[in-house]
């Protein structure tokens, strides 16, 4: 497994545990990375900033899925598949160095790794429909 996946599974248990407490980011993050030991610097550089980029802009971010997820309301959705819902809208819309097929395949896998496992097709269609209006 490759470091940005692992700094995706990361920035993903960093999210849920956001989502869950309403902690701050920052203190989540330290916590994280104490209880995990030794860490390779580019894998917890990049984690900390899908983290604290998500963050930043999840109501943005949260606002695209609700416009992308018809009949879905964001209150009825997972707090896992939300968490990796707003990690592939981050990318999509401020990571644009990273094709979007990219960005939905690994947030695919995270869904297997960490989701219910029929979200995959759900979160693949709603990270494709969001792509195709951001990168467009």
């Amino acid at each position: 497994m490759g470091k940005r996946r692992r700094a995706r599974e990361s920035a993903i248990q960093c999210l849920y545990q956001w989502e869950v407490t309403g902690a701050d980011p920052e203190l989540i993050l330290q916590g994280y990375w104490e209880s995990h030991g030794r860490v390779d610097a580019d894998l917890k550089r990049f984690a900390e900033s899908l983290v604290l980029g998500t963050v930043a802009h999840a109501d943005e971010i949260d606002a695209m899925i609700s416009e992308q997820s018809r009949h879905w309301r964001l209150d009825r959705l997972g707090l896992v598949e939300k968490s990796i819902l707003r990690l592939g809208g981050y990318e999509l819309i401020y990571e644009d160095e990273t094709p979007a097929a990219v960005v939905i395949d690994e947030a695919v896998e995270l869904s297997k790794r960490f989701a219910d496992p029929e979200a995959g097709p759900f979160i693949n269609g709603l990270l494709d429909g969001m792509s195709k209006r951001v990168r467009a």
